[in-house]
């Protein structure tokens, strides 16, 4: 049960909802109070939705786990896509974001007040870096040019309420993703291709705690003399 804490408490995808209880045992209700239903909770009442429905999350999890082999193989691409397979199952059963989810809900959120395309902008780099994201293709780049264009054309700050200069900057946008090859069709295969990325990134992770785990056991005298499993060979499903 150890390394299937472990486990769970390491993956960033359940850190949001899962994690929390496992680790801490403190419940933020903003994350998890449904907002239609904030009004008619009161007190213990609240709390006591809000821990059923984490504990409803964390079992929806560990069921899942329980049944999925997970290989940790960071440098096997079937390893990776299976992994990323099971956390998409995990996020669908207990109802979490993807994500490419998180991020488009956070562009949402962050930026409905902001008035001008400028700190519009500067924000998206903010959420882009703070995701831990790289612009390899330099779109951010692209972006922030055509807005140098536009408001150089319109001799004025460009406010995302002035309808004619967001037009003008979206056939700006299209024209720079047209030189760097980013199609509207291809965004389901952008939105494939992090998913996988954080999934390796999360085996990487989980590899490396198996191996310290395995480490800090061999140096028990009551392990000294026994062979250490290789790391690929352990199966989560045996430790929960």
């Amino acid at each position: 049960m150890a390394y299937a804490s472990r486990f769970l408490s390491r993956s960033k995808q359940l850190q949001g909802s899962l994690g929390v209880l496992q680790q801490h045992h403190a419940i933020p209700v903003r994350a998890f109070a449904k907002e239609a239903a904030r009004p008619t909770f009161k007190g213990d009442e609240m709390l006591k939705g809000v821990f059923t429905e984490i504990k409803n999350k964390f079992q929806a999890a560990v069921d899942i786990l329980r049944k999925e082999k997970i290989t940790l193989a960071p440098e096997d691409p079937a390893a990776v896509k299976q992994y990323a397979n099971v956390m998409k199952t995990i996020r669908q059963k207990a109802d979490m974001f993807s994500e490419s989810q998180r991020i488009k809900y956070d562009i949402e959120n962050e930026t409905k007040e902001i008035p001008d395309a400028r700190a519009y902008l500067l924000k998206l780099k903010d959420i882009r870096t703070r995701r831990g994201l790289t612009d390899e293709l330099g779109a951010e780049a692209m972006m922030f040019e055509a807005l140098e264009k536009v408001e150089k054309d319109i001799k004025k700050p460009l406010l995302r309420s002035d309808k004619k200069g967001m037009d003008l900057l979206v056939a700006e946008f299209e024209k720079g993703n047209k030189k760097l090859g980013i199609r509207k069709e291809d965004l389901p295969k952008y939105e494939e291709n992090l998913e996988l990325s954080i999934a390796k990134a999360q085996l990487d992770e989980l590899k490396s705690d198996a191996l310290e785990a395995m480490e800090s056991q061999k140096k028990k005298e009551e392990f000294k003399d026994e062979e250490m499993p290789d790391v690929k060979s352990l199966d989560i499903r045996n430790f929960i």
